[in-house]
């Protein structure tokens, strides 16, 4: 049996990195998590270090600005994780500066698990959001570095509980807007399921120098559908109220960054179609196709709908 990659998680703690670490600990990955001395005094994030520290999970003290503590670790695994959140996607910069010094690293994983960066068509509206993972992106690339993009468009508890309605935090039951034509269709994933096959990626070589991306039947809906799907379970029909396009691209245009990035998010997915617009084989992989034994759960299997 072929011997399993060694891993290093950064971002353990982390929602969706605490569930990468799991899962490579349950495939049988060698597995290393970076930690800072002040993740040790947060209750939270002490507690899931102890959790993953039993399993087996080998702590390593460090940061992502510390060079000295990074190339320790790095040097010591195959495969490096970024689990960071999207905001601090620059603070990778000395991580691949690390990962291309010390030669030893067979794919690096960046923090990305949104949108794809290089597909969005609304880059003008967002360019502080999308930028940083755009510009590691190309560092990468530039350097070399041995990748693997992981893009999963939405996870499952934004937008989705609320039908993409601005400042909701659960589905309405009097009316409804519905922004555009109502008819593009966007992704939600749960971050399980995103952790699940980021695990499978690490040793296939499919997937070497390449963007996996996630559209698992059951998981793709407009908001006309969406809206439908509500109002079959609520027994009645809403009101619907119709916002053009120009009339929420005005909203956004009005209201200041980070303030408007929900509406941004909205407009990206269910007006530009951002998340399906284009065909996969053209430009990366499909994580459900290359992993057909996973089971995905779909928005029905939420209960939120």
């Amino acid at each position: 049996m072929e011997e399993k990659s060694k891993v290093l998680i950064i971002g353990a703690t982390g929602r969706l990195g605490y569930h990468l670490a799991q899962f490579s600990l349950q495939f049988g990955h060698p597995t290393y998590i970076l930690i800072r001395d002040s993740s040790l005094n947060d209750p939270n994030k002490a507690q899931k270090l102890n959790f993953l520290s039993t399993a087996g999970a080998i702590p390593l003290k460090g940061s992502l600005e510390d060079e000295n503590s990074l190339m320790e670790a790095v040097k010591q695994v195959d495969v490096v994780i970024c689990s960071i959140p999207s905001k601090q996607a620059l603070d990778q910069k000395l991580l691949v500066k690390v990962i291309k010094e010390s030669g030893c690293i067979k794919k690096f994983i960046p923090s990305e698990f949104g949108v794809d960066p290089d597909k969005i068509q609304i880059y003008n509206l967002v360019h502080r959001f999308y930028a940083g993972k755009t510009e590691i992106r190309r560092l990468i690339e530039a350097e070399g570095i041995p990748y693997t993009y992981i893009c999963c468009n939405l996870f499952m508890g934004y937008l989705l509980p609320s039908l993409a309605q601005p400042g909701l935090k659960a589905p309405p039951r009097d009316k409804v807007t519905i922004f555009g034509d109502g008819n593009a269709k966007a992704v939600f994933v749960k971050d399980v399921d995103v952790a699940a096959c980021t695990i499978n990626a690490i040793d296939d070589p499919r997937t070497l120098n390449n963007t996996l991306y996630l559209r698992p039947q059951g998981n793709v809906y407009s908001i006309n559908e969406l809206v439908a799907m509500w109002e079959n379970k609520i027994g009645r029909e809403l009101e619907n109220v119709h916002v053009p396009e120009e009339e929420l691209l005005l909203k956004i245009k009005e209201s200041s960054y980070p303030d408007n990035l929900e509406m941004i998010f909205i407009y990206s997915a269910f007006v530009k179609g951002d998340h399906t617009y284009f065909d996969i084989d053209e430009c990366g992989v499909d994580g459900t196709e290359l992993y057909p034994h996973l089971k995905f759960t779909t928005s029905l299997d939420t209960r939120r709908l």
